[in-house]
């Protein structure tokens, strides 16, 4: 065990309780710093000032101390402990405790440590959406049952549990699988790419660990959290549906830094252009009343797809292009001629060859092609065997020492 836990937290309002769980981490054998993100003057003792993780802040520390608005100090804040932990690589793990201020001042610094630094996050909010804090990280929450207000029968046991889950995390550090550990290789999918990716993993297992990666807005996310963590090395990401979400206002949005990571470590990237046929709604009653004409299709009780449009494909296409020129790394991205899902075939509801070509079109228009970033036209829809080889081929001339160098 290297470097130590952040017992990070207002200690200028839950000592009491902050104070509780470093103890209760120093007698399980943890070695634990109190460190202070409170925005009001305090006699407490601590290990790291709020002067010190304030001073992280991009203005400086009159940005985040001695302003009379709370909400913008604690925005304030939570930006400078984020800063302040990105620039140290001896932490051990972290812990907090509180209500929204404390839980919203602790996550993001938690979300932007590694994926495997063990995080746990006591909290008042925890039982209900933990979306906006935990995002693609493994950040484990606990619910503070009472406030996080005093010490109690009740609050001892949850605050004592949860030092006592970080400590056993700190402490039993997952090892390496034994043997030669294999690169990882992150693939996106969707239920209509399923047999597209299916075959790659299938091929890819015996040099590569397949993680694959569920384009739900929040798998996309998670799979470019662990390329900036360093722990995938390559990435097939044939199902790019996130996008059209994002866009055009599905359910299952990506956000704006997608393709950030690939862009940000150069990780070997083949890419297409999986599910941007379709747009996710809910159940049909919840598809809003604008889009009720248009191509819908009922994926299942809870999925409404709708069949996105020649000019929503154009928008797409240079929104995609625009975000590949920004990657330095090896870059293919390989366009299905004959179809973009299971349901975009010839036939198939979704059908439809002007839209298809938009998408196309804008895309090859857009990226500015070099040696390491290229386009490539295939012949076939992204189901059939040989999109799956087309991918491969691609996949294997870019990775054959870069990946593996890399990893």
């Amino acid at each position: 065990m290297g470097g130590a836990v952040f017992v990070a937290g207002t200690w200028d309002t839950k000592a009491p309780e902050l104070g509780y769980i470093h103890d209760s981490l120093t007698a399980a054998g943890v070695t634990a710093l109190k460190v202070d993100l409170g925005t009001t003057p305090h006699g407490n003792a601590v290990d790291v000032t709020a002067q010190e993780i304030a001073g992280h802040h991009p203005e400086g520390a009159s940005a985040v101390l001695g302003l009379d608005d709370r909400g913008r100090a604690v925005g304030a804040m939570a930006v400078a402990f984020e800063r302040y932990v990105t620039g140290r690589g001896d932490i051990a793990g972290i812990i907090g405790a509180g209500g929204t201020g404390n839980t919203a001042l602790v996550a993001p610094a938690m979300r932007a440590l590694p994926v495997g630094v063990p995080k746990v996050l006591v909290s008042t909010v925890a039982s209900g959406n933990v979306a906006p804090y935990v995002g693609p990280s493994d950040i484990a929450m606990i619910y503070s049952v009472t406030d996080v207000q005093g010490l109690n029968p009740i609050s001892r046991k949850v605050l004592g549990n949860a030092a006592h889950a970080l400590a056993g995390m700190v402490r039993n550090e997952i090892a390496p699988a034994s043997g030669a550990e294999k690169p990882a290789v992150g693939l996106t999918m969707f239920g209509v790419t399923t047999p597209l990716v299916q075959s790659l993993a299938k091929a890819l297992e015996p040099e590569w660990e397949p993680l694959v990666f569920h384009a739900t807005g929040i798998g996309g996310r998670s799979m470019e959290k662990l390329v900036d963590s360093g722990l995938i090395s390559a990435v097939i990401d044939s199902t790019t549906t996130e996008v059209a979400d994002l866009l055009i206002g599905g359910v299952f949005a990506a956000t704006e830094d997608r393709f950030g990571a690939i862009a940000r470590t150069r990780a070997p990237y083949v890419g297409s252009c999986g599910a941007l046929d379709m747009v996710n709604f809910g159940a049909m009653d919840t598809v809003p009343e604008r889009f009720r004409d248009r191509n819908l299709y009922v994926h299942n009780p809870q999925v409404t797809l709708m069949r996105t449009t020649v000019e929503e494909n154009r928008e797409m296409g240079r929104w995609i292009g625009a975000k590949l020129n920004a990657c330095e790394g090896e870059v293919r991205f390989l366009l299905p001629e004959g179809g973009v899902s299971l349901i975009d075939v010839a036939g198939g509801p979704f059908d439809d060859p002007e839209a298809r070509e938009a998408l196309f079109a804008a895309i090859e228009e857009t990226v500015e092609q070099t040696p390491r970033r290229q386009v490539v036209r295939v012949p076939h829809a992204i189901n059939e065997p040989a999109f799956a080889d087309a991918m491969l081929a691609a996949f294997r001339d870019i990775t054959t020492e870069t990946a593996h160098a890399r990893h």
